[in-house]
């Protein structure tokens, strides 16, 4: 990404706060390992969120305070975490059955590749690398809804939301919303629907880096984040 857009983009942190802004109260959500466990930390006031990890927990919080941490209690991708009251434990044939039982609402994971018809690649970079499927395989066909957290672009600056994908897919025509660093980007009829930028950028520049054409339905809302 060039320099200009490394100043404006927003952090990880200011992208998991916008994805969860959208969560409706009541969910019960799957957050993918890495990046998409920060939403955890930004739950809306006065909404129930039900968070479920594949490793066995329902319900439970955010990152308890350093120091206090019970490294018994810990997400799929072994961070520490507190417990929501009511929360329940189970193995992961349980936790499983949950996943592909439909029972939640909503995953959010993170991406290399993002199509515009919806596609998600997230579990490998190709010949030679180390793949990391996990439960994303499961999450992304059952769940009934699938959002990708991500920076825009590579750390090379090329766009990771792209008209095919060219690495390994986790799932077909899987995703619905794209929270990135410049936009948040709808996928609807086989398009990326632009529904909010950054005031700071200009609609030809997230263009340019964005592999796929962007499509306007109505108005088009300011990104941003605390």
């Amino acid at each position: 990404m060039n320099t200009a857009l490394e100043e404006i983009k927003l952090t990880t942190d200011q992208i998991a706060w916008r994805a969860a802004q959208d969560i409706e109260d009541g969910a019960y959500v799957n957050l993918g390992i890495g990046f998409p466990e920060k939403i955890a930390q930004f739950q809306v006031p006065g909404r129930e969120i039900v968070f479920h990890t594949e490793n066995g927990v329902l319900g439970f919080g955010g990152a308890p305070a350093a120091g206090e941490e019970d490294w018994d209690l810990i997400n799929a991708g072994k961070k520490a975490i507190t417990l929501n009251p009511g929360a329940a434990f189970f193995d992961h044939a349980n936790s499983f059955a949950m996943v592909r039982g439909g029972h939640l609402d909503l995953a959010v994971l993170g991406a290399f590749q993002v199509a515009e018809n919806g596609d998600l690649a997230n579990w490998s970079t190709g010949k030679g690398a180390v793949p990391a499927v996990g439960g994303a395989m499961d999450l992304v066909q059952s769940a009934k809804r699938v959002a990708v957290v991500t920076d825009h672009v590579t750390k090379k600056g090329d766009p990771k939301l792209v008209r095919l994908c060219s690495m390994p897919l986790t799932g077909v025509a899987c995703v619905t919303r794209v929270y990135t660093s410049l936009a948040v980007i709808d996928i609807e009829d086989g398009h990326f629907v632009l529904r909010e930028k950054l005031s700071a950028l200009s609609f030809d520049d997230l263009q340019a880096v964005t592999g796929a054409e962007l499509h306007i339905d109505g108005s088009v809302g300011e990104l941003a984040a605390p």
